[in-house]
């Protein structure tokens, strides 16, 4: 092969390389992959219990880890304080954590929400409780207030798992007492809506003898859902 020929051989095997190498390459502001879609449930999410089951057997007895894991009593000897301690005493409080923190959630999924020949028989208008259907018309009319309730009850139970984990015992006291005003901001509205305007006029009352409102807020509201100051 002469000279010649082995520079012009050389020279296509470059000109190949250049073209190879721009048709593998992306161009330059060429459209970008698309973005992976958001994961979707595994399968069907099928109830098998009504809310007011859901909550007695389930979210019911897993707030109890909470509540139960402090407390105080005062005797003649002194004041005598429960906090979590051993490793067992924060195992059950993290199990309460999970199960709220997940469990909650599944009362998006729509079920009744009593079981089957469970009504309240309250009649009037302003029934002590409401029935089963005045739920529901309640949550049709306003599904976002719903959901609004249940991210309440969730946030509570990613609160106590970070507190599990750094084992901050006094904390425990904020989040039973957040889960406190996420429960029964929940039931005020769903279950016994009649006893929002008794519990105003009892904290305005405590209030104006005791000054306690920076103690007892307002029951009536949602944690996390205060008006913009």
């Amino acid at each position: 092969m002469t000279a010649t020929q082995l520079i012009a051989l050389s020279t296509g095997v470059f000109a190949l390389a250049i073209v190879s190498s721009s048709c593998s390459s992306p161009k330059q502001g060429a459209a970008s992959p698309p973005a992976p879609a958001a994961r979707q449930l595994w399968g069907e999410m099928k109830p098998v219990v009504s809310v007011k089951e859901l909550m007695r057997d389930m979210i019911d007895p897993a707030s109890d880890y909470v509540f139960d894991a402090i407390g105080g009593v005062d005797n003649k000897r002194g004041s005598l304080e429960t906090l979590p301690k051993t490793e067992a005493d924060w195992d059950k409080v993290r199990t309460g954590a999970v199960i709220m923190a997940e469990g909650a959630y599944l009362l998006k999924v729509p079920r009744p929400f009593a079981p089957p020949g469970d009504e309240n028989h309250s009649t009037g208008p302003d029934p002590e409780e409401l029935s089963p259907a005045q739920i529901t018309a309640k949550l049709e009319h306003d599904p976002v207030l719903w959901n609004a309730k249940i991210e309440a009850l969730r946030n509570v139970g990613l609160q106590v798992l970070d507190i599990v984990k750094r084992k901050d015992a006094k904390e425990l006291w904020d989040a039973a007492d957040n889960l406190d005003q996420a429960c029964e901001a929940c039931h005020l509205e769903y279950w016994y809506p009649g006893e929002k305007a008794f519990l105003r006029k009892l904290d305005k009352r405590l209030d104006d003898l005791y000054g306690l409102k920076a103690l007892h807020p307002d029951r009536t509201r949602t944690p996390g859902m205060e008006p913009p100051k």
